[in-house]
């Protein structure tokens, strides 16, 4: 009666074996989507410790992207909610909004929400940092950029 048991448990463990690999995968998504989440599991409105009443930077649109870039120099920040490095970006952005001050438009396109202007400006990985001149790009950045990088680039072009 043991040996018939052993097999069976056995069996058992053999037959179910693609549904413990599934749990396992499932588990090690979930946990990935926490860690990146900061661990709360909320996608939303976790890219910045600033709230929108302190912050100096601009939220740019489809909509309002052509006037917005047209005059003087402007810095735009495509990135996305869910991308880490975005995240990362995200404060050193702010930091160079409060050093440059208003000498210079600082602005943020959330591409998930604005597809067309990152379409127009050939923006295919996030972050990705614009500076425009008098509506023309004079700068590209992909990837996280320091501050000084940014700050030295703009007050180039001013």
């Amino acid at each position: 009666m043991s040996n018939k048991r052993q097999e069976n448990k056995e069996n058992f463990w053999h037959k179910t074996r693609p549904v413990q690999i599934a749990v396992v995968v499932i588990a090690a998504a979930l946990g990935t989507v926490m860690l990146f989440n900061s661990g709360n599991g909320n996608a939303v409105n976790t890219y910045t410790e600033v709230s929108s009443e302190e912050s100096l930077v601009l939220n740019v649109t489809d909509d309002n992207f052509e006037q917005i870039i047209a005059d003087g120099v402007t810095l735009v920040d495509f990135w996305a909610v869910w991308c880490p490095p975005c995240r990362i970006q995200n404060p050193i952005i702010e930091e160079v909004a409060q050093e440059i001050g208003d000498i210079a438009k600082i602005t943020k396109l959330d591409v998930d929400h604005n597809p067309n202007a990152a379409r127009m400006n050939g923006v295919q990985n996030i972050p990705t940092l614009i500076i425009f001149k008098d509506g023309k790009q004079v700068e590209r950045y992909v990837g996280v950029q320091q501050k000084e990088t940014l700050v030295a680039a703009i007050q180039n072009h001013l």
